[in-house]
């Protein structure tokens, strides 16, 4: 098997265990038995459990955004709203791994070798609300009345805090309405002028 299929195997087989089982499952051994590869094929594809953790981050980072990356339309709430819910949608049909997602920031932040990786996590979070907020600006022809960088920052943290409340009370309906009701609040107090 080359190296770069061995590499997306395991990192798969890293997420469905520590999706279903949670972090602490992960172990290398459980990774490789759930893979059905020997712990020698791990070693060959990753220096570390660290290396496999980094990709497997990037990897449902790479998901999520792949979920919140609608089509801007001509209104700016309903762009932003269509990310929020296909956030939601992503949430809904993978809680597991945005419940391992959030268990790895938790445990990162008392674990300074792996500060780093929570770090990596939201460094790219903030990129993605970023992004999002400048192309639907540019499609809804508005320009934004506070930095950027800021806006982003709070939308990242009001998806943080719904992906919490969902993960423990897996109601949908009141989420989207949590997600609508800050949305239009969240444009209506930042957009500004015509660009």
């Amino acid at each position: 098997m080359p190296a770069a299929d061995r590499r997306g195997a395991l990192v798969e087989a890293a997420l469905r265990v520590m999706s279903r089982d949670g972090l602490a499952a992960g172990t290398t051994r459980a990774v490789v038995a759930e893979a059905g590869m020997s712990l020698a094929s791990f070693h060959y594809a990753f220096a570390s459990r660290d290396e496999l953790m980094r990709e497997l981050v990037d990897r449902v980072v790479g998901r999520e955004l792949a979920a919140v990356t609608p089509e801007p339309g001509a209104s700016l709430t309903g762009t932003l709203r269509a990310a929020a819910h296909g956030y939601l949608a992503h949430l809904e049909a993978d809680p597991g791994a945005e419940l391992f997602m959030l268990e790895l920031t938790l445990h990162a932040v008392r674990d300074p070798s792996l500060v780093p990786l929570a770090a990596r996590q939201y460094t790219a979070y903030t990129a993605m609300a970023a992004g999002l907020l400048e192309r639907a600006a540019a499609a809804a022809g508005t320009a934004w009345r506070r930095p950027v960088g800021d806006l982003a920052r709070l939308l990242v943290v009001l998806l943080d805090g719904v992906r919490t409340t969902w993960l423990v009370d897996r109601d949908t309906a009141a989420a989207a309405a949590a997600l609508d009701a800050a949305l239009e609040v969240f444009t209506r107090a930042h957009a500004g002028a015509p660009a």
